[in-house]
C-alpha cells in the first residue's frame, strides 16, 4: 500500500510549521512609514474563527486617523478572492494615536483542502513617501486549513514508518501495524501498544494550543525494546529507551490523521547515560479497519 502522498504533504507541511507566523516591529523616530508587519506570513484557517488578521503599522502616531487602501495583486497569487477568502474591506484605518490597524481577511474553510498551502500578495495604496526602503508596500499571504483537534482521530489502528526499523529491524522492512487507545487519565495522549516491539507500549501526547504548531512529544526514559531484539547483545541494562529529540520539533496535523515524529534512542545502564543509539525520523498515519485487515493479509 503506497502512501507517497501524505508523506510528501507531511514533508511540504514541516516547511510551513517551521516557518511560522512572527510579527516584528522596529520603533523609528525620524520618520514616518507603513507597512505589513510581515511581508510573508502563514496564517490558519479554521472553522470557528471569522477572520484572519493581518497586520499594518506605522512607525509614528498620529493625531489624526489615517486611512489607507488595500488591494490584491494578482500577480504571484494562487489563491482565489471569493472562493478561498474575501477581504472585509480594502481600506484600513490607522487610528489617531496608535500605530496598528489589521486587514481582515475571511478564509473559507470549506473550500481549502486539507493539504493545500495557497496564498495571495496584498498591497498598499498609499504616497510613496510612506513606503520604507527596501521593505515596499506588500505581503504574501498564506492560508493553510487547521481542522479542530479530536484525540479519537489518533486511536486505533496506525502505520507506523521507522527509520529506526530501517536500520536496526531485522524482518526487512521499515513498517509496521499498530494498535493506539487514548489513555484512561491523561489529557490529550495516547497509548502505543507494541511500538517498536511487541511487548512494550509508549506513551505520547498532543498539544494543540496553537494552530500553527500542533506539536507531539514523547516522555523521557520510555523503554521501546530490549536490545537484543535490535542489537543481538546487551551494552547496558537490556533496555532500549526512547523520548523526543531534544533537536527537532515533531508535528501532528489534524486534517490528515497523521504526525512525523522525531525521536531521540538512548541506552543507560540502571540510569548512568551508557549512549545515543540515534535521532530517528518516524511517520504514523491512522488508518481505517478495514485497511488494517488488508495490510495483515499482506502480511504487515
Amino acid at each position: 500500500m503506497k502512501r507517497l502522498v501524505k508523506y510528501t504533504a507531511i514533508a511540504f507541511l514541516s516547511a510551513i510549521f517551521l516557518a511560522g507566523c512572527h510579527e516584528r516591529y522596529v520603533t523609528y523616530s525620524d520618520a514616518e512609514y507603513v507597512m505589513f508587519a510581515d511581508t510573508l506570513a502563514t496564517y490558519p484557517v479554521q472553522q470557528d474563527v471569522d477572520y484572519i488578521k493581518v497586520p499594518v503599522v506605522s512607525t509614528v502616531t498620529r493625531d489624526y486617523d489615517r486611512t489607507f487602501g488595500v488591494e490584491v495583486i494578482d500577480k504571484g497569487s494562487n489563491a482565489i478572492e471569493t472562493l478561498h477568502y474575501t477581504l472585509e474591506s480594502n481600506t484600513i484605518t490607522i487610528k489617531a494615536g496608535e500605530t496598528r490597524a489589521d486587514v481582515l481577511v475571511k478564509g473559507k474553510y470549506d473550500n481549502i483542502g486539507p493539504v493545500d498551502s495557497i496564498g495571495f500578495t496584498l498591497s498598499l495604496i498609499m504616497a510613496d513617501q510612506l513606503e520604507m526602503p527596501l521593505y515596499g508596500r506588500q505581503t504574501k499571504v498564506v492560508l493553510m486549513k487547521s481542522c479542530p483537534f479530536d484525540i479519537n482521530d489518533y486511536t486505533g489502528y496506525c502505520m507506523l514508518s521507522s527509520m529506526f526499523l530501517y536500520q536496526y529491524g531485522i524482518t526487512g522492512s521499515y513498517q509496521r501495524l499498530i494498535y493506539t487507545e487514548k489513555h484512561p487519565t491523561e489529557e490529550n495522549m495516547i497509548i502505543c501498544r507494541n511500538w517498536i516491539a511487541d511487548g512494550y507500549d509508549i506513551t505520547m501526547r498532543f498539544h494543540a494550543e496553537d494552530p500553527m504548531a500542533p506539536v507531539v512529544t514523547m516522555d523521557s526514559d520510555q523503554v521501546m525494546s530490549d536490545e537484543g531484539s535490535f542489537f543481538g547483545q546487551t551494552h547496558g541494562d537490556d533496555k532500549i529507551l526512547v523520548e523526543s529529540s531534544p533537536y527537532y520539533e515533531s508535528y501532528f496535523y489534524p486534517c490528515g490523521r497523521y504526525l512525523y515524529l522525531y525521536t531521540h534512542v538512548y541506552v543507560e545502564n540502571l540510569g548512568t547515560p551508557v549512549g545515543t543509539v540515534g535521532h530517528f525520523y518516524n511517520v504514523m498515519e491512522w488508518i481505517s479497519d478495514e485497511e488494517a485487515d488488508q495490510l495483515r493479509k499482506e502480511g504487515l
